[in-house]
């Protein structure tokens, strides 16, 4: 918001600079925080410091979405935030909010317990009481047209494309739903074929009038059709035969969607899954009606993210009911992942004048947090990888932890995953004298993180330590 308001006001984009040269850590703040000093007070102070003209600056702020944030709290954080900073202060916009009716919303907006935000907006329920039918016929003829007179297909540019029956059947395949509607649209514009062949592509996919049980059971349908040609196209081209589409994309969907721990960017990722340069661009090119890669906006690590155009895909991707055959587990996802990091790490070279990289540009260290996030510290390790590690690997694994002081940084979870890992060779794998072995890298471990938080008053976190080993 700041900075699109900044974008429209040259003397208010100077008080919000001055804002954040004042508070560099604003970024860090709370939301309200955030709000009020990159938007209330800047917008105060241009009222009072110059001539200031209300009506030239616009009168709306749209926030689509408010749903996707993570979690209720958030929501709710949020919508308090706009109240308090944007409403109470009487600034000069309508605030347009386009949400799922989520719990924080309607809590919000609920008539019988007089919601705090209940007196002071509109509320359009879209989901129960309006037919977007109209809406929806109106917006397929008008972007097909347009769609249509800009292809270079002679079919498409004619007055009779699309024809009325096939207009009609994709609305009542909508089932009130704009979401297939715009991911149709999204689809037939795709370069690459002609928009008759993928629009009658469509029209194929579409039940027949009488087989709608649910509101999205078509537009799953379609999900289901775009997935299987974009899998079968990737999968005839792929130049390492036998790598599995549906499971790369779980992955980068797992690593982008992780609301707690860490995740990689997208050129991050490609090295850990040990994929080729703009793998995850090659990955998505005949799903761009779905998803795309896009930069981060005020990015400290420039952090190239894959992004939802809506969240039913991201929720059609986690339901077996939903994606059926097409579905992939997180389990599946998390021996993969460790599967590949191993691989990096056995690579890694014990030369002194070796700089570690196996690859392009990614430190190894993150296939080894990798390995240790995505195997549950060593609980979801097979056991041949395991005996890969424990053969030719760990000596190179010390290596990468210890650059960046890793094992200080996460603290009792390197310990901890050699500790399960030494188990699960003496316990499950038979293998007494290769857990011996790893018994002076154990200890070594967790001598350094058992110092540190001596050395840095974190006492209390020294029972999360596993035992030493004699």
């Amino acid at each position: 918001m700041a900075f699109q308001l900044g974008q429209h006001d040259p003397t208010l984009q100077d008080f919000i600079r001055k804002a954040i040269e004042k508070d560099p850590p604003i970024f860090t703040r709370t939301i309200q925080t955030q709000m009020d000093t990159l938007v209330v007070r800047p917008f105060k102070e241009l009222q009072v410091n110059v001539d200031f003209d209300a009506g030239s600056f616009p009168h709306a702020m749209l926030i689509d979405g408010l749903d996707e944030c993570a979690g209720e709290e958030r929501q709710a954080e949020l919508l308090s935030t706009i109240k308090h900073c944007l409403l109470d202060n009487d600034l000069p916009f309508r605030i347009f909010i386009a949400s799922r009716p989520e719990w924080a919303i309607r809590s919000a907006l609920n008539v019988e317990t007089q919601g705090y935000l209940h007196p002071l907006a509109y509320h359009i329920r879209l989901s129960d009481t309006y037919d977007a039918t109209k809406d929806i016929r109106r917006y397929l003829w008008r972007r097909l047209r347009d769609i249509g007179s800009r292809s270079y297909d002679p079919r498409a540019r004619s007055q009779s494309w699309p024809t009325v029956e096939d207009i009609e059947k994709l609305v009542l395949t909508a089932s009130g739903q704009f979401v297939y509607a715009a991911t149709v649209v999204k689809y037939v514009s795709e370069h690459g074929s002609s928009p008759v062949d993928r629009l009658q592509t469509v029209v194929d996919w579409t039940p027949e009038e009488g087989q709608l049980t649910r509101p999205f059971e078509a537009l799953d349908v379609l999900y289901a059709s775009i997935l299987s040609a974009a899998k079968e196209s990737y999968e005839a081209v792929d130049s390492r035969r036998g790598r599995n589409f549906l499971l790369l994309l779980r992955a980068y969907q797992i690593n982008f969607g992780a609301l707690a721990g860490p995740w990689w960017s997208a050129p991050e990722f490609d090295e850990i899954l040990d994929l080729e340069r703009n793998a995850h661009e090659v990955l998505v090119s005949d799903l761009h009606s779905l998803v795309v890669f896009h930069q981060l906006p005020g990015s400290l690590r420039a952090s190239m993210v894959m992004h939802f155009y809506h969240r039913s895909f991201s929720e059609f991707l986690d339901s077996e009911t939903r994606s059926k055959n097409l579905f992939i587990t997180e389990l599946q996802v998390k021996a993969y992942v460790p599967e590949t990091s191993v691989q990096r790490i056995n690579r890694v070279s014990l030369e002194p004048s070796s700089t570690h990289a196996t690859s392009r540009s990614m430190p190894d260290g993150d296939a080894v947090d990798a390995l240790m996030y995505y195997s549950d510290r060593g609980n979801l390790l097979s056991g041949q990888q395991i005996l890969a590690l424990a053969h030719n690997g760990w000596e190179k694994l010390d290596r990468l932890v210890q650059e960046g002081n890793k094992i200080l940084v996460l603290g009792p979870d390197y310990p901890l995953m050699i500790f399960v890992i030494m188990r699960r060779l003496k316990d499950e794998l038979n293998e007494p004298g290769l857990a011996d072995a790893l018994k002076s890298y154990y200890n070594k471990w967790r001598k350094l993180v058992q110092t540190y938080f001596v050395e840095n008053d974190l006492r209390s976190f020294l029972s999360n330590l596993p035992p030493e080993e004699p």
